[in-house]
């Protein structure tokens, strides 16, 4: 399946776990050489790119949504946003270049990396069975059941819009909080 192709697009809004996987594949290791050459590590760029797809997958499921980019490209700019915030809010921000030219060496090191670490949707399944029961309904209904905003404010009753976005904020926020607990726990029992 092309990544470019209209029937790709629509997987990932449809939440298709394959069509996730391939995306990961594709596009994966240009954010992560990215990160890393701009003072990051490879678990910086895992964390980036699971918020790059959090805000891809919030993109395509608006409704005036239009890709003028190639998908990759569109990824690999909201990582390069997201990573320079990072890096402003931590104040280690640097001007640097990206490159696309990536050694053979290189490239087989990432398929490796890539092959040995649990896929992103074990992840991010494992964290969302961490946050609570309200969350993880809402946060399933909104990115793998296709409901929008509106729908969700009608179904859990809130008073507003920005209510429900308010909601939809603070599950993510547990969601990366999860996630930052299972990594210092990664840490600790390395060590």
């Amino acid at each position: 399946m092309n990544i470019a192709s209209q029937e790709f697009i629509a997987g990932l809004k449809n939440g298709q776990r394959l069509t996730y996987e391939i995306l990961y594949k594709e596009t994966f290791p240009s954010v992560k050489t990215f990160i890393i050459k701009n003072s990051g590590t490879i678990d910086d760029a895992k964390d980036i790119f699971q918020d790059t797809l959090i805000v891809l997958i919030e993109k395509l499921r608006a409704d005036n949504f239009e890709l003028t980019a190639s998908l990759k490209t569109y990824i690999i700019a909201i990582s390069k946003n997201l990573w320079f915030k990072k890096l402003r809010h931590q104040s280690y921000y640097q001007k640097t270049e990206f490159s696309e030219g990536l050694s053979d060496k290189f490239n087989s090191e990432i398929s490796s990396s890539i092959n040995d670490e649990k896929s992103y949707w074990e992840k991010l399944q494992t964290y969302l069975s961490n946050i609570t029961a309200h969350c993880n309904h809402l946060l399933q209904s909104m990115f793998f059941k296709n409901k929008n905003i509106e729908d969700i404010q009608k179904e859990y009753g809130y008073s507003s819009r920005h209510n429900a976005q308010n909601q939809k904020h603070k599950c993510i926020q547990q969601v990366r909080k999860v996630k930052e607990a299972h990594q210092k726990e990664i840490i600790k029992n390395n060590f």
